[in-house]
């Protein structure tokens, strides 16, 4: 299977968007709303492999590598404190360095954000999932 890249242009919106999210520059709901502008449908944030791949409907992707916090998954997966970071982060009190933290102390090694389908999946270490909704797409 051959892999397909993105144009230049796709590109830098998903570079500054992921170093801008990883800084705490920019909230989730401006960086969907670039993402939805330059054409991606999902991406896959890995915090076991700190890096996130975006995928655009041609099958074109690009993964940008950005460090997880130095700290283990935890074993456990808590939907409940998942959920209490997403708030958080919803609210701005909670920045993407922190929401990391809170999320992989909730036994999350990643989420899969689908564009597309307006939500978020987390996931835990043994298949465990938690699905967040974005705000008014229910």
């Amino acid at each position: 299977m051959s892999s397909k890249t993105m144009d230049a242009a796709t590109i830098a919106i998903v570079e500054e968007c992921a170093r801008g999210s990883h800084a705490g520059t920019i909230d989730f709901g401006t960086v969907v709303g670039k993402l939805i502008a330059a054409g991606v449908e999902s991406y896959y944030a890995d915090y076991r492999h700190g890096e996130t791949t975006y995928y655009l409907p041609s099958g074109a992707t690009h993964a940008v590598k950005l460090a997880a916090p130095d700290l283990p998954v935890a074993d456990a997966f808590d939907a409940a404190a998942v959920e209490a970071a997403v708030r958080g982060a919803q609210r701005g009190d909670v920045k993407y360095q922190e929401f990391m933290r809170l999320t992989m102390n909730a036994g999350s090694i990643g989420y899969m954000v689908w564009i597309a389908g307006r939500h978020v999946q987390y996931l835990g270490r043994r298949g465990e999932t938690h699905v967040e909704h974005f705000p008014g797409a229910r």
